[in-house]
């Protein structure tokens, strides 16, 4: 949508002309002003004269970059071209930006989700689509990309076109403690992302496998501390640079102990080895089934408050590792350059879901405290945690690589 079809060229007067796929983004900035023959920018010679030169000034998204950029433009007319016919078309293409925003969705939305299915992120990203589907009229469309932590599907979204039909559905694992984590991310966790709405927050749930010999984190950190388990307890996360891994580095840091990180596409596969005895520790959000049925032990919460579901266990911090705190949350973003009136549509959508009380009873069981925010929120939250976890990461002995 939007001011197309142009071929882009330098320009003697320090403007430039749209390249044939690059769109309009903003049709509330658009202004255009009109040249006689008089008055007209210097422009280099032109053959035949041109008759009218239109001057717009605009927001527009370059494919080449894959930025938003803010710029002014001249479109020149000749007398071959059919004057009316160029007028109408601007006019026309312009109208269809605010029309495109103002009908969506006409069709389905795909939600890439970053981690392997079964995890918490995935189960939570699945039941706020099930009810932004049914409050937007279209449906939302579930793919797992998992890997890297979370990363792949993450930087799959950043090359996606920004028209409200690719979202991504995802943690802070991907913005704000693989900022920390990595040294090179192949992506900005801010300025390549619009930001939609943070869904929610939770704290993750620390289990083991039942045979492993601790009924308390008191138990469990005696028994990881004796020199004879030394690297024989290997603990599962979703990936390399996860919230899941920075949680067992700072458990290793605090605890004075030496697990093992075993990285997965995602905290269900970790599950599924924690289960079979593969790995001996997870910290996982969605292990209230299997603690449930008595499959995994919990010794403790890594958020600074007790999780609703389990109000009698302790803390981390309150167990035996006082200043433990990580607490975790899910959040939808759309590719960069995403029309203003699209974010706020689905801003709106996250909103309604939120107030459905079917939608709060199944995020709460899952220990999940709803939030709902505005876009400027979320980036906000992204901003104020990730500088809160380089000082964390900075207090443990070599880092979380």
């Amino acid at each position: 949508m939007g001011v197309q079809g142009l071929m882009r060229r330098d320009r003697s007067d320090g403007c430039f002309d749209l390249t044939k796929n690059s769109t309009i983004r903003n049709s509330a900035r658009l202004q255009v002003r009109a040249f006689g023959k008089r008055g007209m920018p210097r422009l280099p010679s032109q053959n035949p004269a041109p008759i009218l030169i239109f001057e717009v000034r605009c927001d527009f998204f370059d494919p080449k970059t894959r930025r938003d950029k803010e710029g002014l433009f001249h479109m020149t007319f000749f007398k071959r071209q059919g004057l009316s016919v160029w007028v109408c078309g601007l006019l026309a293409s312009v109208t269809a930006v605010t029309a495109q925003a103002q009908s969506y969705p006409q069709r389905p939305i795909k939600a890439i989700v970053p981690y392997a299915a079964g995890g918490f992120s995935d189960q939570a990203s699945r039941i706020i689509a099930e009810a932004m589907s049914r409050n937007l009229g279209q449906n939302i469309v579930i793919e797992n990309r998992a890997g890297g932590g979370g990363r792949i599907g993450s930087e799959a979204i950043t090359k996606m076109a920004p028209d409200g039909y690719q979202l991504l559905m995802t943690t802070n694992g991907t913005k704000t403690y693989m900022a920390v984590v990595e040294k090179a991310l192949s992506y900005d966790p801010v300025n390549d992302f619009t930001p939609i709405s943070l869904v929610g927050k939770y704290g993750l749930l620390m289990v083991v496998n039942p045979a492993v010999p601790a009924k308390t984190l008191p138990e469990f950190l005696a028994y990881a501390r004796d020199p004879k388990n030394k690297g024989k307890i290997n603990y599962a996360t979703s990936g390399m640079g996860s919230g899941l891994h920075f949680a067992g580095e700072l458990f290793n840091a605090m605890g004075k102990v030496d697990m093992v990180h075993v990285p997965y596409k995602g905290s269900g596969p970790g599950m599924q080895d924690v289960l079979a005895g593969v790995c001996q520790v997870i910290f996982d959000g969605a292990a209230k089934p299997q603690i449930d049925a008595g499959k995994v032990r919990l010794l403790g919460t890594t958020s600074s408050v007790r999780d609703p579901r389990y109000p009698d266990m302790p803390t981390l911090s309150e167990g035996g590792l006082p200043g433990y705190d990580l607490t975790y949350w899910v959040g939808i973003f759309g590719p960069k350059g995403l029309p203003p009136e699209i974010q706020a549509r689905l801003n709106a959508s996250v909103k309604t879901a939120l107030a459905d009380p079917d939608v709060q009873r199944k995020l709460n069981g899952m220990g999940m405290t709803l939030v709902g925010s505005t876009p400027e929120q979320l980036v906000q939250e992204i901003r104020s945690e990730t500088a809160k976890l380089r000082q964390i990461a900075a207090s443990i002995p070599g880092g979380v690589n």
